[in-house]
């Protein structure tokens, strides 16, 4: 077979389905960046890209979506970001693999980005990159820009019906985006017939609204979900009709003449937004996928696709998620006076929980069980406990539980095991601790790569990984990983009983007072 590219020592050419493109080599892996999967009118569904001639340069990433906030500056402390030019046609894609050609077949993994439904990119944090994964692994990485918050996931349908899909505008693009690498990915190394979809945060909830978009089936032949996405959603169309009218008045713009909005400046649509909004709770939670004939709903309330119930699932969370960075100062403090902290905390049922959290996590602090995230676990747990019963497939559930060597040994927060996933820990300072990192960072990565490949998250490098099923066996990456069976129910259960963790509608709560007060910057942790 003639093989789809041409090689030149550091300016490889691919041939797409659509043209030619070329890329670059770092460190022994071709990459692509910035390419267009597809084409979209303002709150209309995306097209396939138009065919070109000659060689377009795949060499700088392409635009993100405009966002409603931006990372506060101490969230550059634990994760650095990084910003770029941002523009509504954002249809972009990224790709890192070992190999060009379609002589060898390998995993391709496809990032979907957190952020929510309404902000973040694929370029956001630099653990993102994915040429140490596509190393480590012999993968081919690919992620993911697609239009986010009012570009992507308002709801016009009842509009007009060129916006029938206006609210799920942001999940087509990535439907697009899995049918772009369905048609193109073997010219770059990747097998069409072994995609897996991963993400985490907001970008977990995308991967479990994949299983309930029939359009979707085919697509992806794995999922993760990582500290997000299990959650019911809330949003419904009924909420967005209202929230259009607003905006439309404020703009001074009739309802019969909606199609203005399509050409209205971003940062115009956006106050209008803002000040619509103002006095809702939680503004950021209307941007997520609404049930219609595109997008079946919730699989919590209409259940997964006949193909989604085929496909092996991996679901996790981090032990401390959005409130690890609570109350930092008392990590410092001695056992007796962490000890207060949690009686203070959880009352007469603190020694008991303490024995249960002491059983399950012996060799941590135990100021940890005030931090421990309740909320996102108890999800995650469920969701595990309905795609089990339900799947032809096995699924696999995990905690990363690891406690960093900073301020005074904070437990895993909001996506600090994305660098161990993507083999990036270098790249990530608070991140290395040495004698661990390197050991953990294989043995979730491979897990991760292992998965990819097979399905199944077994490797010699971990502690035998069993299935989810009526032991409830669970992973928990820490300084000494191990499976347990179990660990969740008997601890979150009472801790629930006792004391209401913040949650992730109180950060977007929190979050949506910066509109009010017209500040931009949003929690670093989401």
């Amino acid at each position: 077979m003639a093989k789809k590219f041409v090689n030149s020592l550091y300016e490889p050419v691919v041939q797409t389905k659509y043209g030619k493109l070329r890329g670059f080599v770092l460190d022994g892996i071709f990459t692509f960046h910035g390419i267009q999967y597809a084409a979209a009118e303002r709150f209309q569904s995306p097209k396939p890209v138009e065919p070109w001639e000659g060689i377009k340069e795949a060499t700088n990433y392409g635009y993100i979506c405009p966002t409603l906030t931006n990372p506060a500056p101490s969230s550059e402390l634990f994760i650095p970001h990084r910003f770029w030019p941002a523009n509504e046609h954002c249809q972009y894609l990224n790709i890192w693999s070992a190999g060009l050609g379609e002589e060898r077949k390998r995993p391709v993994m496809v990032w979907l980005h957190g952020g929510g439904y309404s902000d973040g990119s694929s370029i956001e944090q630099v653990a993102y990159e994915g040429d140490k994964l596509a190393e480590y692994g012999d993968v081919v990485v690919v992620t993911i820009n697609h239009r986010l918050n009012i570009l992507g996931f308002l709801d016009m349908s009842s509009f007009s019906e060129k916006y029938a899909n206006s609210v799920n505008a942001g999940m087509a693009d990535i439907v697009a985006a899995l049918e772009w690498i369905k048609e193109n990915i073997a010219a770059f190394g990747g097998d069409p017939d072994n995609v897996t979809v991963f993400g985490q945060s907001g970008g977990g909830g995308k991967v479990k609204s994949l299983m309930s978009i029939p359009e979707a089936s085919g697509l992806y032949h794995r999922a993760i979900m990582m500290s997000g996405g299990c959650r019911v959603s809330k949003a419904t169309s009924a909420s967005h009709r209202a929230l259009v009218e607003k905006m439309l008045q404020i703009l001074n713009i009739s309802i019969e003449n909606v199609e203005e909005l399509e050409v209205v400046p971003y940062e115009i649509l956006n106050r209008a937004y803002q000040l619509a909004a103002e006095d809702e709770d939680s503004s950021s939670m209307r941007w997520e996928p609404v049930a219609n004939d595109w997008y079946l709903g919730d699989p919590y309330l209409v259940g997964f696709t006949d193909y989604a119930k085929t496909v092996p699932t991996l679901v996790g969370t981090v032990l401390a998620e959005f409130t690890a960075m609570s109350r930092p100062e008392e990590y410092s403090l001695d056992e007796n006076k962490q000890m207060e902290i949690v009686r203070n905390d959880f009352g007469e049922t603190a020694d008991e929980l303490s024995k249960i959290f002491k059983s399950v996590y012996p060799d941590k602090p135990i100021i940890n069980m005030s931090k421990m995230d309740t909320t996102t676990r108890t999800d995650a747990v469920h969701f595990a406990d309905v795609k089990n019963k339900v799947s032809t497939a096995p699924t696999y559930l995990y905690n990363f539980a690891l406690n960093f060597d900073i301020m005074g040994g904070v437990p895993a927060w909001h996506c600090s095991d994305i660098p161990f996933v993507f083999h990036n820990s270098e790249r990530v300072a608070c991140c290395n601790i040495e004698g661990i990192t390197e050991r953990l960072e294989s043995q979730m990565a491979g897990a991760w790569v292992n998965f990819a490949y097979t399905g199944n998250p077994n490797h010699a490098g971990l502690p035998k990984w069993k299935p989810y099923g009526e032991d409830k066996s669970t992973m928990i990456f820490d300084r000494n990983s191990r499976c347990e069976s179990d660990p969740d129910s008997s601890l979150i259960h009472k801790m629930n009983q006792v004391k209401t963790p913040l949650t992730i509608e109180d950060i977007l709560k929190q979050n949506s007072k910066s509109h009010k007060n017209k500040k931009q910057e949003k929690n670093w942790m989401y």
